[in-house]
C-alpha cells in the first residue's frame, strides 16, 4: 500500500476547520456541532454530525484497506506509527493550545499530552506480536499465533482526547487491523485533527474518524460489520456498550471508572509524599480515572500530613489553562451535582472554576469515599490497623489502580499484594507506561489496553497444527 511516509510542509494543517476523515478524504455533513471553551464558555468551531451513511461508508473503506493492510509486515507498520508521532511533535504547540481550549487544561499539561500521545505511538513499537510454541518434535510443530481482527472502532473520551486516541490507535495498527475513531462530542477537535493528520502515514480507509452527537456512539457499537470496540469512559456507559455489541458477539476492551485509594504508611516523609499525593489527587482538576481519589492516612501522622497537603493546594492556582501559573483548569462541566454546595467560581468570561476541596476524614459509607469524584475534591481519612485499611481500600465496586506510601518497600509491597486492582504502586501513582498493561479489576472494565496482553486484545488467536 505505497502512500509516502514522510512530512510535508505544502500542505500545512488548519486548526481552525475540521472534518470527518473516510477513505482519506475530508468530509463534512449537513448538520454541525460544536464544543466549548470551558474556561470561557466561548462557542468552538463547527465540527460534523456523521449520519448512518457516513458510517456505512467508513466502514467499507475499512473493509476495502484490511485486505491490503492486514498483509503488510509488522516493521512497516512500526515505520508509519514512528512517523505518525513525528507528526504530531512537528505540531506540538498547534495541538498543546487546541486541547487547552477545548479541554480546559493548563497549557502546560496540554503539551505533555500531546508528548505522551506520540510517547504511546512509539512505545506501542517497542512491542512484538507474540507467537508461542507449544509442541516443536520430530514429528509435529504446533504453535499460536495472533492475527488482526478487522475492524476497530476507537471511542475516545474527552478528559485525554489525544492521548487516550494513540493509545487505541498504536495497537490496533500495529496489529493489522483498520481503526475508526470516535472523539467524545465534547472535545472532538484533537482526534479529528490528528487522524487528518495521519493520513499523511497511512493508506486510506485504515485509519478514519466520525464526528457526532451523543448517538453516534450507540450507532457505531450495535453495527454487526465491526470486529472490535475499545471503549474509554464511565462505567454506565461502558455497561451500555457491552450490551449493545452482546447483540453480534462484538468483541469489547472496557476502561472505565476509578475510586483509586491511596495508603500512606507512618515512615514516609510526609512533607515530600503530602505534595506529591495533592498533584495526583488534583492533576487536570481531579478529572483523571486513575487519580488518587481516597487518601487512607495513618493516625500517627494524619494532622501533619494534613496540614502539608493543604498547604500544598493552597499554593494551586485556579484559573484559565492558558494563563501562567494555573495548575486547576476549569471543570469540564459546570453543572456537575458534585459541586452543588462546593466553592463554584465563575468568572467574568462565563467559565467554572473549583477551588480544590480536602475532605477531613468522613464516613466510610459516605458518597465522597463510595462513589468516584471526577473533580477538584477528594476524601482523607485516618488509619491504624493495617488489615483494617486494606478492607477499606478495598470495599469498592472499582478496581482501575491503587497506590502505596512507605520508606519500608517489602512492608508496602505486601500491603500492595492485597489490594484489588489492576495496576499497584509502591511510592507513586499513574505510572503507567504503553509497554505494560493497563485495565481494571471489578466494574473499571473488561480486557486492557497496551502491552504485549493488550496486542492480543486486538487479535484472533489461531492455532497450527503440523504434522511433519
Amino acid at each position: 500500500m505505497g502512500s509516502k511516509i514522510g512530512h510535508s510542509n505544502e500542505d500545512l494543517l488548519d486548526f481552525s476547520s475540521f472534518s470527518n476523515i473516510i477513505n482519506g478524504e475530508k468530509r463534512n455533513t449537513k448538520s454541525t456541532i460544536h464544543g466549548v471553551n470551558p474556561a470561557t464558555l466561548e462557542a468552538l468551531y463547527p465540527v460534523p454530525v456523521s449520519t448512518e451513511e457516513d458510517i456505512d461508508a467508513a466502514i467499507a473503506a475499512a473493509r476495502a484497506a484490511f485486505k491490503t493492510w492486514k498483509k503488510t509486515t509488522v516493521e512497516a507498520r512500526k515505520q508509519r506509527l514512528r512517523a505518525f508521532a513525528e507528526g504530531l511533535l512537528l505540531h506540538r504547540i498547534e495541538f498543546a493550545h487546541l486541547l487547552t481550549k477545548e479541554q480546559g487544561k493548563p497549557l502546560a499539561i496540554a503539551e505533555v499530552e500531546v508528548d505522551n500521545a506520540a510517547r504511546w505511538l512509539t512505545g506501542t513499537t517497542e512491542l512484538d506480536i507474540p507467537i508461542e510454541t507449544v509442541v516443536d518434535t520430530p514429528k509435529s510443530l504446533i504453535r499460536t499465533k495472533y492475527v488482526p481482527l478487522g475492524i476497530v472502532v476507537g471511542i475516545v473520551p474527552w478528559n485525554f482526547p489525544l492521548m487516550l486516541l494513540t493509545g487505541k490507535v498504536g495497537p490496533a495498527i500495529l496489529t493489522g487491523n483498520c481503526i475508526i475513531i470516535k472523539p467524545s462530542p465534547f472535545t472532538p477537535y484533537c482526534g479529528l485533527k490528528a487522524i487528518e493528520l495521519a493520513q499523511r502515514y497511512f493508506p486510506p480507509g485504515v485509519v478514519q474518524v466520525l464526528s457526532g452527537d451523543d448517538s453516534l456512539g450507540p450507532k457505531l457499537s450495535a453495527r454487526s460489520d465491526i470486529d472490535k470496540i475499545s471503549f474509554t469512559g464511565s462505567t454506565a456507559t461502558g455497561k451500555r456498550v457491552m450490551e449493545s455489541a452482546s447483540k453480534h458477539l462484538t468483541r469489547v476492551t472496557l476502561e472505565l471508572g476509578g475510586n483509586d485509594p491511596a495508603i500512606i504508611c507512618s515512615d514516609v516523609d510526609v512533607k515530600a509524599v503530602a505534595e506529591k499525593i495533592a498533584g495526583l489527587a488534583f492533576l487536570n482538576s481531579g478529572q483523571v480515572c486513575i487519580a488518587v481519589k481516597r487518601i487512607y492516612v495513618h493516625e500517627d501522622i494524619y494532622e501533619e500530613f494534613r496540614e502539608a497537603m493543604v498547604k500544598t493546594v493552597e499554593s494551586y492556582g485556579v484559573g484559565n489553562g492558558l494563563e501562567k501559573n494555573t495548575f486547576l483548569g476549569p471543570i469540564f462541566d459546570g453543572k456537575s451535582k458534585l459541586f452543588a454546595r462546593g466553592d463554584i467560581l465563575r468568572t467574568k468570561d462565563g467559565g467554572f472554576f473549583v477551588q480544590p476541596t480536602i475532605v477531613d476524614n468522613p464516613n466510610d459509607d459516605s458518597k465522597i469515599v463510595k462513589e468516584e469524584p471526577f473533580g477538584p475534591i477528594v476524601p482523607l481519612l485516618r488509619w491504624s490497623d493495617e488489615e483494617e485499611v486494606i478492607a477499606r481500600a478495598n470495599d469498592s465496586d472499582a478496581g482501575l489502580g491503587a497506590s502505596v506510601w512507605s520508606s519500608d518497600v517489602e512492608r508496602a509491597s505486601r500491603i500492595g499484594e492485597e489490594l484489588e486492582a489492576g495496576s499497584v504502586w509502591i511510592n507513586e501513582h499513574m505510572g503507567i507506561i504503553p509497554t505494560a498493561h493497563f485495565g481494571g479489576h471489578k466494574t473499571s472494565g473488561i480486557g486492557g489496553e497496551w502491552g504485549v496482553d493488550g496486542l492480543r486484545g486486538y487479535c484472533n488467536t489461531q492455532t497450527v497444527f503440523l504434522n511433519r
